[in-house]
């Protein structure tokens, strides 16, 4: 939406994940910063298939 950029993070409540997951468009989850209270409404199974990897940012030469 107008004025993320990639890379950008923003917290998103867990019934609002769960509508974009029902609607095939969820977001990326940090599972270290997700609440575990999200359990109750979100299938950690889901979670998991949707969550975020950070890349490396080292080099491969090191």
């Amino acid at each position: 939406f107008p004025g993320l950029k990639e890379g950008d993070r923003w917290c998103l409540c867990a019934l609002r994940w769960k509508q974009a997951f029902e609607n095939g468009v969820a977001p990326k989850v940090i599972l270290e910063a997700t609440n575990e209270k999200t359990l109750k409404y979100i299938k950690i199974e889901d979670l998991i298939k949707h969550s975020y990897k950070e890349k490396s940012r080292r080099s491969s030469d090191n």
